[in-house]
């Protein structure tokens, strides 16, 4: 599995998103290298495709799909909670919904 990171420096959350990824991970036992992308200028930001700070990808797909006109951005991102209410980082099992539905996606190892 293919994991990306991105984030723009002056979005304060993406440290604590880079932590609750990497311990999603390690909790499901999934031994994949994050790629790490600071996002520095509005060019970087369409040519990623980036909606805001931290955006995560895997395998190419993010986590919480924006909608299709979305503006991409420097900018901080918003995630909904499963209670409903706003965050600026994906909530643990957001980001555990996402990894399970890669790996159903993957190609079988066996």
């Amino acid at each position: 599995m293919r994991v990306r990171f991105l984030f723009y420096e002056d979005c304060p959350s993406h440290e604590l998103a880079l932590e609750r990824l990497r311990e999603v991970l390690d909790e499901k036992g999934i031994d994949a290298s994050v790629e790490v992308v600071g996002v520095e200028s509005e060019e970087q930001a369409q040519e990623l495709r980036f909606v805001g700070s931290p955006t995560i990808l895997l395998d190419g797909q993010d986590i919480a799909p924006p909608p299709p006109d979305a503006h991409y951005a420097l900018t901080c991102r918003a995630y909904h909670l499963e209670d409903g209410r706003i965050s600026p980082l994906p909530s643990p099992d957001t980001i555990r919904r996402a990894i399970d539905a890669a790996e159903k996606s993957e190609p079988g190892d066996g």
